[in-house]
């Protein structure tokens, strides 16, 4: 009973202040937003009705707390919290649409402005990386690459071996995948050089994304280009791709070609 006479108090606050925001949106009311002198005598008027519920409920609480004896506890451990949990409420329905609108112009351009764009400063890139998965799309992948930089960049054949020994031993591993793999990145690098082009290889033992990264990091690679593999299906899910995870782990250009 207490409970309902301080909510039927505060009501009417909680009806005003919202139909003020309400019609004082453009975007909501578009020509039937009020005037600016409609706005202050609303505000004005929400301001005296808030005031005097307060004072209201003030002088209320005062004479229940004066009148309760024994029972005080009851209104020291419900009324009062849910009194006070009302009136952050409507604090809270008074200040949040202000707040929303001083937001809104940033949410109107999610992606920020265009900015002037200068054809005339070209990109190079002085040292490339090459991911090698030995999949079938390597020719294409080495292609890709030396079309960006041309003679004039230096090129890193990049392999990691992903093996259970490899992730075990690391660099010591010197199984017959590992073997192959050197040899064949080796082929590929005199391949390169017999055309004119500077050829380095590197091989990473374990995870592919963060061997990757080191190598680029200690390589000072500025450009890494690589195929678009990685797992399938629920694997993708599950472990993502290879792609992604050196896309969030460094912090140059990557260019990936399916």
């Amino acid at each position: 009973m207490i409970l309902s006479q301080v909510v039927l108090s505060l009501q009417l606050g909680f009806a005003v202040i919202p139909l003020i925001h309400f019609n004082s949106d453009k975007a909501l009311m578009k020509e039937f937003t009020i005037k600016l002198w409609m706005k202050i005598l609303s505000w004005l008027c929400a301001a005296i009705i808030i005031y005097l519920n307060i004072n209201l409920v003030f002088n209320t609480i005062v004479e229940w707390l004066e009148g309760a004896g024994d029972n005080r506890i009851y209104l020291y451990t419900l009324v009062i919290p849910t009194i006070i949990a009302c009136f952050l409420l409507l604090i809270y329905i008074l200040i949040f649409p202000f707040l929303r609108s001083s937001t809104s112009q940033k949410i109107q351009l999610p992606h920020g402005q265009a900015l002037d764009f200068d054809a005339e400063k070209e990109i190079i890139y002085s040292h490339i990386g090459i991911a090698i998965d030995f999949t079938g799309n390597d020719q294409k992948v080495i292609k890709n690459a030396i079309n960006q930089g041309g003679k004039n960049a230096s090129y890193t054949f990049i392999h990691i071996v992903e093996s259970a020994a490899a992730r075990y031993h690391g660099k010591n591993t010197l199984d017959y995948e590992t073997l192959l793999d050197n040899e064949s990145l080796m082929k590929y690098q005199s391949s390169m050089k017999d055309l004119g082009y500077q050829a380095d290889i590197q091989i990473g033992f374990g995870n592919a994304a963060s061997e990757i990264s080191k190598i680029i990091q200690s390589q000072k690679i500025d450009l890494l280009v690589m195929g678009a593999h990685g797992h399938k299906g629920l694997k993708d899910i599950i472990f993502g791709t290879t792609v992604d995870t050196v896309r969030h782990k460094t912090k140059i250009s990557i260019l990936v070609v399916s």
